[in-house]
């Protein structure tokens, strides 16, 4: 037989190290010159990265890093979600963020490293919190620098953001809202909704830019452009404040309902009859069979199926009932469906706690309601519960890597997602962030994340509320 050829050798190598983990081909790298090469291969690194990470930055390869590759790429992450994971001191930063004059009532991201597709070569993150003190500031979240500040107005009641148009949109005590431009804190254009206090929702469909608003007299108003242009108004709650307000994944439905009824039911409201509504018929609204809706979260995965958290019998018990939304057209007309795909008891028994639900997957959802965290599968079986704080849960932050909450108690519990023995999804422990002094202050209000750094205010007892920042960088 012919004597084989170096090529050949190189494949078989690298067919064989694709049964290695991580470590071990590492190792064989240093074995020799032709493990070296093998070990190396491109193919190899990027075959390793999409199988630990379905979603991988793929864009910063070559853009402009220097002696970038998959390995490196692997080797930056892998160390980055160990310091996220170990939460040991050393391995972030803690910036206090002062500024404000009053409390803070919101924050967003207006620039940071993506969750679902991080770079990992970049740990630059800028937020924006709104205050009663009526300014938005945008701060350069690891040094505590104020970027921007806008001119005082009245006392402000809520923020979001559109991250595709960088713009920043604002609602005040007296129902003014307002968009900001990202970069600058510019003001874009305004809208007066009449109403003190708002729940801001905001969607693009398409290349369309729209904005819906609940307002406290139980009425949904949706505008449209950056111009704030207004199309449409729909009373769902009568006189109730509108306090549940969300967007189905596909952009085709809206839920909008009221936490301060027992007796009213949230509505689901086909978009596109709030965005191009007719001249001759009303939106298109369907009550869902529940009373006394406590929280609604969509399933990102699914393009419209909803966990709604609602009062049941006996009076004080709760429940979570899904919900798949579709629409029915005819000739003559059209009707919203809604059909239950399962229901399961909830053993809350707090009446006067908020409950706050996230959902993960399409198997997986978070809830928290005074001091406890579950997590629960969408057929009601119980997958991890945490009672960790010794105050309650004030706010919860759920992304693709960990999951934290925020708490009066003054500290932050992060925890990360695992692989359950019954192979799906569940959350494990990690470690607290202490968030300073009870002497200065009364506990965490607020909780946001990206990738790399975690961002909570702190309620101030002089009434000047604080933001804590950390961050975790290679």
């Amino acid at each position: 037989m012919d004597a084989p050829q170096p090529y050949l050798i190189g494949d078989c190598l690298i067919q064989i190290f694709t049964f290695l983990p991580e470590e071990d081909l590492i190792s064989a790298s240093s074995v020799c010159k032709d493990w070296h090469e093998a070990a190396e291969t491109q193919w190899l690194w990027r075959r390793v990265c999409l199988q630990r990470w379905s979603f991988c930055n793929l864009t910063v390869l070559g853009n402009g890093h220097k002696d970038v590759s998959w390995k490196r790429y692997y080797l930056r992450r892998s160390h980055l979600e160990g310091k996220m994971t170990g939460g040991r001191s050393g391995g972030y930063t803690c910036k206090s963020i002062r500024g404000h004059t009053g409390k803070v009532v919101g924050f967003v991201y207006l620039q940071g490293n993506l969750s679902q597709n991080p770079d990992v070569w970049s740990s630059s993150a800028t937020v924006c919190s709104a205050s009663t003190d009526g300014t938005v500031r945008a701060w350069d979240i690891q040094n505590g620098k104020c970027l921007w500040c806008t001119p005082a107005q009245s006392p402000l009641t809520g923020i979001i953001i559109d991250e595709q148009r960088d713009v920043v949109i604002t609602a005040d005590s007296t129902g003014l809202i307002k968009t900001w431009q990202g970069q600058t804190g510019q003001e874009v254009a305004s809208f007066p909704t009449a109403s003190p206090h708002c729940t801001l929702l905001q969607y693009n469909i398409k290349s369309d830019w729209f904005l819906t608003v609940g307002t406290n007299m139980g009425s949904v108003c949706t505008l449209a452009g950056l111009n704030l242009t207004k199309k449409s108004s729909l009373v769902v709650c009568d006189s109730f404040r509108v306090n549940i307000l969300l967007v189905s994944p596909d952009r085709k439905w809206i839920v909008a309902g009221t936490k301060d009824s027992g007796d009213l039911s949230p509505k689901v409201i086909y978009t596109e009859s709030l965005t191009s509504p007719s001249e001759d018929e009303d939106p298109l609204c369907q009550s869902l069979p529940v009373c006394g809706g406590q929280a609604a979260a969509f399933i990102p995965t699914q393009p419209a199926r909803l966990a709604v958290i609602h009062h049941s019998q006996p009076p004080g018990n709760n429940a979570l009932t899904v919900f798949d939304v579709s629409i029915k057209k005819t000739k003559y007309k059209s009707e919203i469906q809604v059909q239950q795909m399962e229901s399961f008891p909830l053993s809350l028994n707090m009446r006067h706690s908020q409950i706050l639900l996230e959902a993960k997957d399409s198997n997986c959802i978070v809830l928290a309601a005074g001091r406890q965290l579950w997590v629960y599968s969408l057929k009601g079986a119980l997958l991890a519960s945490f009672n960790d704080h010794s105050n309650p849960i004030s706010s919860i932050c759920v992304d693709s890597f960990r999951a934290v909450t925020a708490s009066q108690d003054l500290s932050l519990q992060v925890l990360t997602w695992k692989h359950s023995t019954d192979g799906g999804l569940t959350l494990e422990r990690r470690y607290h962030l202490l968030g300073g002094s009870h002497t200065m202050s009364r506990g965490f209000t607020h909780v946001a994340c990206d990738y790399s750094s975690i961002v909570a205010s702190v309620e101030g007892l002089d009434g000047k509320d604080v933001l804590k920042a950390y961050s975790f960088t290679c």
